[in-house]
């Protein structure tokens, strides 16, 4: 399974690229809010700096609009995917841009239903969001379950991208449905790194080194 990290911290991404985890980035308004600067100058430099798919996304809400700003972003870079809304004017906006071998992303999906239409107007991923349905008393991993399921069975190549990630639970059990890519703000993805025992491990073995450092002062690697 991709991992891709949602945030327009570029501090966040250079970060944890370098660890070699991160496949991608998802970006949306908000996240861009956060961030200091010009947000156009921070998605283009979020494009140049990875190298995997990264998703940014449209603002506008008529097709005519959205299929402006979508060919504009478009023009990011190779690796630029255009985040879309699941409406009816979003999905005619799929539908072209994929005519055009522009990469989509339909943002804001909550049922199988949406998924299977977004698949079907030829989108190269669909972002369930789990986190905002566990929110409204709803299991969102059973929406993930749902769409893997038709997707398998009808050789359907658009990618699940599960979203509204909350914790690392969600990510394992993603992974175990047979989701394609989850993505995971920067806080989340450090949970999933470290652990306790390790912690623990890690403090007992250099506590032992410091101990034969001190019964043999010139041992040197």
């Amino acid at each position: 399974m991709k991992i891709f990290l949602d945030t327009a911290n570029f501090d966040s991404i250079v970060k944890f690229n370098e660890m070699g985890i991160v496949d991608g980035i998802t970006t949306n308004p908000t996240l861009l809010s956060k961030e200091k600067g010009n947000p156009i100058e921070t998605m283009k430099k979020i494009v140049e700096y990875v190298k995997g798919p990264v998703s940014l996304e449209i603002v506008a809400s008529s097709f005519d609009e959205m299929m402006d700003e979508g060919l504009k972003l478009a023009k990011y870079g190779e690796n630029a995917v255009v985040k879309v809304p699941m409406t009816s004017d979003g999905l005619k906006v799929v539908k072209a841009l994929s005519s055009k071998n522009i990469k989509t992303n339909v943002t804001l999906v909550f049922s199988a239903n949406q998924a299977l239409l977004a698949a079907k107007a030829g989108a190269t991923y669909v972002s369930p969001f789990i986190g905002r349905l566990d929110d409204i008393g709803h299991e969102g991993l059973n929406l993930i379950k749902e769409i893997v399921q038709i997707f398998t069975n009808y050789s359907i190549p658009t990618q699940v991208l599960v979203a509204s990630v909350r914790h690392p639970l969600h990510v394992i059990e993603s992974a175990k449905i047979g989701a394609d890519v989850v993505t995971l703000p920067p806080d989340t993805l450090d949970k999933m790194i470290r652990h306790p025992l390790t912690d623990k491990g890690l403090d007992l073995f250099l506590n032992d080194w410091k101990k034969l450092v001190k019964d043999h002062p010139d041992l040197k690697f």
